[in-house]
């Protein structure tokens, strides 16, 4: 299951939450709120427009263009796209004369706006252009838009490098000195507190902002930031007017091609089933497909991109699968060759897909707990890179440092504190390796690179339930920073079976002290393969995902006893509700 260690949370201090469901006081103070006003999460309390900074200027910029041409530059992943959709939309909705959208194909053109992308912007004939999701280190780009006679508004979130560029009006929360209380905005929060501020401005009507937060929603969640108290309430009211159905046509027909229900939707539905999908176009080929989806207002079409979207994240399964277990093999090969594993890992294989290494990345990185990059081929003898990595070591700061110390070994990066890009010849590949295993050693705490799932400590027998699991559902939305509770507890097996040749069914018997005689809120519904002396036992399902081939795998089996960190959840099959354990961590006792 990738970790070696459960840990309790520490309990907090709950001082004002009373009337809440017991369990979920617990774990709002376990994730420091103290107050019952911190979890008012309606818009009212929404960061002011006009505390970021920049947007002013950012107003005047875009009004200045109402009548002119107007081309939005996008990023290539669910925050890009998701960008890139919302500001069209707002713009046309404001009646701007003429607005399109532009996205790079990764694989010619690279991250950002480059002067390839400017000169192929300009055969547009912009007045302006937008970027969503990029452009602060864009220096070379801006120059060249403006030797061409175009404008710049710059809107980004991702961390600025020592020269910013000279773009008309940049907005940023990353800059440095700002004093917006949100710096963890996506890309597409950015861009809507630019285009509120521009609806305030112009006195627009018929637009509302609000109406753009489905969008605000689904970016926020799929880019993995912070979930600050701002950020929950944009990704809290985009979930509201998501499940009332008041969403674009291409998240509803995204959210059906998962098989997920409005009604029931989720923070975790979004990061997990619709931005993977929208993803994948951007890995494979063209993110236009993903913005043209977001951007349809026709159902059926929607639904036809969304369908072509769903089979491209079927290919882009595929190719991810084969690429885990070359790179699985690789560290395997370096733990041999040099009797350990160096505490920050490049991988390289030359047939890797450029749009899926930041996947294998990610899953290195949680499966090894420690800073991974992994690399594909790209042109001229250059090698692309994505990296991953974990608290405790920021990234993007890694790669600066290495930058400064050898200079030209990297020839640009760019990113944030857990995920970056890179560009560096495939000769100086073993060079950055020992560098970049350097750079991480001497920033990493050794208890960083320790697999430990956080719980929420342990329930007792009655609180294993579904109303305990809407509950916790209801208090979301979850994310990054804002962590879903886990809980942990000792566990006996009373069956199991294998689903999905890779997935551990469980039926599991807790063995709280808490526990009460009789019934303990779920189903006794005994699994496939249960033994019928166990038929009749009273017991509590389970899933361990991706746990068949593990080391321990023999050795569980009924009667074993197991301690068990895990998500509580609702599982609704045909329609039909009881409670399911999510295994982060099984260990054998």
């Amino acid at each position: 299951m990738g970790f070696s260690e459960i840990r309790r949370r520490p309990a907090g201090a709950s001082l004002d939450l009373g009337g809440l469901h017991p369990v979920l006081r617990r774990v709002y103070a376990a994730r420091g709120v103290s107050r019952s006003e911190e979890l008012d999460l309606s818009l009212e309390r929404l960061l002011p427009v006009s505390s970021l900074e920049g947007v002013e200027a950012a107003v005047r910029l875009l009004s200045m263009h109402r009548q002119g041409r107007v081309l939005v530059v996008g990023d290539f992943d669910a925050d890009g796209a998701t960008s890139s959709a919302l500001v069209v939309r707002a713009l046309r909705s404001m009646k701007f004369a003429h607005v399109d959208f532009l996205v790079p194909n990764r694989f010619r053109f690279g991250y950002g706006l480059t002067p390839e992308i400017v000169a192929l912007a300009a055969t547009r004939q912009p007045s302006l252009i937008v970027t969503v999701d990029n452009g602060i280190s864009s220096v070379e780009g801006v120059d060249a838009a403006h030797a061409l006679g175009i404008r710049v508004l710059v809107t980004d979130h991702h961390l600025p490098g020592a020269v910013l560029p000279r773009a008309d009006a940049i907005v940023n929360p990353n800059l440095a000195g700002s004093a917006f209380a949100s710096p963890a905005l996506a890309g597409v929060g950015v861009a809507f507190y630019v285009m509120a501020a521009l609806a305030r401005e112009l006195g627009v009507p018929e637009f509302r902002a609000a109406d753009l937060l489905d969008l605000v929603a689904l970016g926020t969640v799929a880019d993995v930031v912070a979930l600050d108290r701002n950020n929950r309430i944009l990704v809290a009211q985009g979930l509201r007017r998501i499940r009332a159905g008041r969403c674009v046509p291409g998240i509803r027909a995204l959210l059906e091609s998962a098989g997920r229900r409005l009604e029931q939707l989720t923070a975790a539905d979004l990061g997990f089933a619709v931005a993977p999908r929208l993803n994948a176009a951007g890995r494979l080929t063209d993110m236009s497909i993903g913005i043209a989806c977001l951007l349809a207002d026709d159902a059926a079409e929607a639904a036809q991109l969304a369908g072509q979207l769903g089979r491209l994240n079927e290919e882009r399964r595929e190719i991810e699968q084969r690429m885990q277990i070359e790179a699985v093999d690789i560290v395997a090969a370096v733990s041999v060759e040099s009797g350990n594993q160096p505490l920050g890992l490049c991988l390289f294989e030359e047939s890797w897909h450029q749009g899926v290494v930041g996947l294998v990345a990610g899953r290195i990185k949680d499966r090894l707990h420690r800073p991974v990059i992994a690399f594909a081929r790209a042109e001229d003898g250059l090698l692309r890179g994505s990296a991953r990595s974990i608290s405790g070591v920021n990234i993007r700061d890694a790669l600066d440092s290495i930058a400064t110390r050898h200079p030209g070994l990297i020839a640009k990066f760019g990113g944030h504190a857990m995920a970056a890009g890179m560009t560096l010849a495939e000769a100086d590949l073993g060079r950055f390796r020992s560098a970049f295993a350097a750079e991480v050693a001497a920033r990493a705490d050794p208890e960083t690179l320790t697999g430990i799932v956080h719980s929420d400590g342990e329930l007792e027998a009655a609180e294993l339930c579904v109303a305990t699991a809407r509950v916790l559902r209801s208090g979301g939305p979850w994310g990054q920073g804002f962590p879903e509770p886990v809980f942990d507890g000792d566990f006996r097996i009373l069956g199991l079976r294998v689903v999905g040749s890779k997935h551990l069914k469980l039926q599991l018997e807790p063995l709280a002290s808490t526990i009460a005689s009789g019934d303990v809120g779920v189903s006794a519904r005994p699994g496939v393969g249960m033994s019928a002396a166990n038929a009749g036992a009273r017991g509590v399902d389970a899933i361990a995902f991706g746990y068949i081939g593990g080391a321990t795998e023999e050795a569980v089996r009924p009667g074993r006893q197991m301690r068990v960190a895990y998500r509580l959840e609702v599982n609704d099959y045909r329609g039909a509700e009881s409670v399911q354990l999510n295994c982060q961590h099984l260990k054998l006792t």
